[in-house]
């Protein structure tokens, strides 16, 4: 079998080497910094992502996200938008920046099942999960920057997913943050620890945590055998986390039950 390398090629890797080598240089990055650091990549993608026109779901996406961030306890630069998408997406950004794509807004079918979603995702954030990796990204970039290296060949060469692609793409370069959290693929202990705090924060917030459940039957109805979407492909399977949020239930009916006010499964998403 013949290998052939092109002159690219070998820059790109030489270029690697070079950055991952420099990134002993770059100082240890802090909470801080990555929330930061995630806050400027997170400006950048407002810039070049199309909001939504939605009012009704834009007013949803609003007030479910304040109710999640207050339940979660965490005092962050809380934020969310809700951007024009097909892809059936959420994410949580470190420090609380937080997008949702419209594309999974009919999937949800309730506002208690996007109080799902956003519990997921804030848990990652709240319990840090990836912090290892986000850090290392930034140091990377940091390397980078030592070796004259533009954000934009940092980001050919180190996007792996089709979001971080896409984003991209948009306009401008995502920074080492941007492009470690859009190619952040976390683990099944990860997963399972963000169902749990997730299905709490919704029921602090006043959502019935039943609606947790009945997300992921829709989830997979919707994906109908297809492969699942970025932030789903780690989760462990549909049977072990039914079975897992299912035994979880009774803590969460507690802090439901305990809840300022109550919403249940609130509106309807058309």
């Amino acid at each position: 079998m013949k290998f052939t390398f092109t002159i690219p090629k070998i820059v790109s890797v030489t270029a690697f080497l070079l950055m991952i080598s420099c990134s002993t240089l770059a100082p240890k990055v802090t909470d801080a910094d990555i929330n930061a650091e995630a806050k400027k990549e997170y400006e950048k993608v407002k810039a070049q992502s199309r909001r939504s026109n939605n009012a009704a779901w834009t007013a949803m996406v609003q007030r479910v996200a304040q109710r999640i961030a207050v339940a979660s306890g965490e005092h962050f630069e809380w934020e969310v938008v809700l951007l024009e998408n097909k892809e059936p997406n959420a994410w949580c950004m470190p420090g609380g920046k937080m997008a949702v794509y419209t594309g999974i807004m009919p999937i949800l079918k309730t506002e208690g099942a996007l109080a799902a979603v956003l519990g997921h995702e804030v848990a990652h954030a709240t319990r840090r999960h990836g912090k290892e990796k986000l850090a290392r990204g930034m140091q990377q970039q940091m390397a980078g920057a030592l070796l004259g290296l533009g954000a934009g060949v940092i980001a050919s060469q180190f996007c792996q997913t089709e979001n971080c692609r896409t984003l991209t793409k948009l306009g401008g370069a995502l920074g080492g943050l941007g492009i470690a959290f859009f190619n952040l693929k976390y683990d099944r202990g990860n997963e399972s620890e963000a169902d749990e705090y997730g299905q709490v924060y919704m029921a602090r917030a006043g959502y019935d945590p039943a609606e947790s459940i009945k997300l992921w039957e829709r989830m997979g109805a919707a994906m109908g055998g297809k492969a699942p979407p970025e932030w789903m492909s780690t989760h462990p399977s549909d049977a072990n986390r039914r079975a897992r949020l299912l035994a979880l239930m009774p803590n969460a009916e507690a802090e439901y039950a305990h809840a300022p006010q109550r919403f249940g499964t609130g509106e309807t998403i058309p």
